[in-house]
């Protein structure tokens, strides 16, 4: 039994993985910072609405300043285009990870919390903890990822109850979200009869089961990533919310040491070294 948790929660994942995985993450935090959470460069004035969440209330973080604001961006950017690039992965990736956290939590300080950046934190803070040579250390990594992006979904559909009850699948939910923001498309599919009803309890059905895809692996995981792409590209077509810091992280279910972009990885030691290749991958991606 202890055998088997340990393999699960420590599935040998090939590097090259990681090393994908880095370059789609950290890359994408500038774009992230300009547009999803680019509403922090808006509340340098706006001190009066500061409404710090918890972990900003435990830690007496200050509100959005420009003498805070600039600095941090600079140096997040900075961080993350060096972690991109592999090099001083430990250091430069923790402080991607903490400037980014400070970051998010001024975005969500001053109004709704959004939920599609937790797989996306969870991503920057274990990136950094894996080595040059230790595969297991990068499947701990991509798991809690992975764990990251399905409890987004499963407590999701627990907020979707608690909050809402069982009108949320019974009710007008989706049709309220289309008459405030939907698209030519999302009029068309809501002058479809039961078509919205159907719509909400798939949503809320397939967020309950979401964990499934934490233990299945080959076509049966790649069909329920590919569910979920298909899930938020729908939204996305009819509301025009797209989630994207949390689509990018359903990468860490795919084998992405398989891309051309992987190459052939070169390890090196702190003192310039050649690390060791891990030979015997296997052929089909550990879930």
């Amino acid at each position: 039994m202890v055998g088997a948790l340990k393999r699960w929660w420590f599935p040998p994942i090939p590097l090259r993985r990681i090393d994908v995985l880095r370059v789609i993450v950290y890359l994408f935090l500038p774009l992230d910072m300009l547009l999803f959470t680019g509403s922090v460069w808006g509340h340098t004035q706006a001190t009066s609405v500061y409404q710090p969440v918890l972990l900003a209330r435990l830690l007496h973080l200050p509100g959005a300043t420009q003498a805070l604001v600039y600095p941090l961006f600079a140096i997040v950017v900075v961080a993350a285009l060096i972690a991109a690039t592999g090099r001083l992965p430990r250091a430069a990736g923790f402080v991607a990870a903490l400037g980014y956290l400070q970051w998010a939590m001024l975005a969500m300080s001053y109004g709704k919390v959004d939920h599609d950046h937790l797989a996306l934190i969870v991503a920057l803070f274990v990136l950094p903890t894996v080595g040059r040579t230790s595969e297991e250390a990068a499947g701990w990594a991509v798991r809690c990822v992975q764990i990251a992006v399905v409890a987004t979904y499963f407590l999701s559909a627990y907020a979707k109850i608690r909050h809402g009850g069982w009108e949320w699948p019974n009710g007008a939910t989706f049709q309220w979200a289309i008459a405030r923001r939907g698209t030519f498309f999302g009029h068309f599919v809501a002058d479809i009869p039961g078509a919205l009803l159907i719509g909400q309890w798939l949503v809320l059905l397939a967020e309950t089961v979401s964990p499934v895809v934490l233990f299945v692996r080959g076509r049966a995981l790649y069909t329920g990533v590919a569910f979920f792409l298909g899930f938020h590209l729908m939204t996305w077509a009819v509301i025009t919310i797209h989630f994207l810091p949390h689509v990018i992280c359903l990468a860490a279910f795919l084998p992405l040491e398989r891309l051309p972009i992987a190459g052939k990885r070169a390890r090196r030691g702190a003192a310039g070294q050649a690390a060791p290749v891990v030979r015997g991958e296997p052929v089909e991606p550990v879930p």
